[in-house]
């Protein structure tokens, strides 16, 4: 997708964009989320996580509302929150700074956070009835392995 706008790609294929999320010439296009390589205050692109996208994705709305109203966009400056990952039932890790959690802890954090991101209330029940479900039952979801593998043999070289 980044190489058919005809821009300047880093080596995965996210675009460069410039400090307000547009391309280099177009101020009408924002790339944002996970085809976006925007450089952090560290120097390092910011990862294709969804806590980066939904920063930009509202930045870029107040610049297009903006720009609809005359006003120059504005640079798009990252806020880290943290991060948190589960790695097992009723484990986790979670590090939001000032505030580090393992074990049952986190990964009840990590649920909670992951909730409250939801969009709509009737979405947020579903999901927890969902994992309510999965949990109690120890169903542990769908796996990406989609077909049977066999085993290639090749002759000798």
């Amino acid at each position: 997708v980044g190489k058919s706008l005809g821009v300047a790609v880093d080596r995965v294929g996210r675009v460069v964009v410039q400090e307000d999320l547009t391309i280099p010439g177009h101020p009408e296009v924002q790339v944002i989320g996970d085809l976006a390589n925007f450089t952090g205050k560290d120097g390092n692109p910011l990862p294709g996580v969804s806590p980066v996208a939904m920063q930009q994705g509202r930045h870029a709305a107040r610049n297009i509302l903006g720009m609809i109203e005359g006003r120059k966009p504005q640079r798009f400056w990252y806020f880290d929150k943290g991060s948190m990952a589960t790695i097992g039932r009723n484990k986790a890790v979670a590090d939001l700074h000032l505030l580090h959690l393992s074990g049952l802890p986190a990964w009840v954090a990590w649920l909670f956070v992951h909730i409250l991101f939801l969009v709509g209330f009737r979405n947020r029940v579903v999901v927890l009835f969902q994992w309510a479900w999965a949990y109690l039952t120890f169903n542990k979801g769908a796996r990406l392995i989609t077909r049977n593998f066999q085993a290639e043999t090749r002759p000798p070289a």
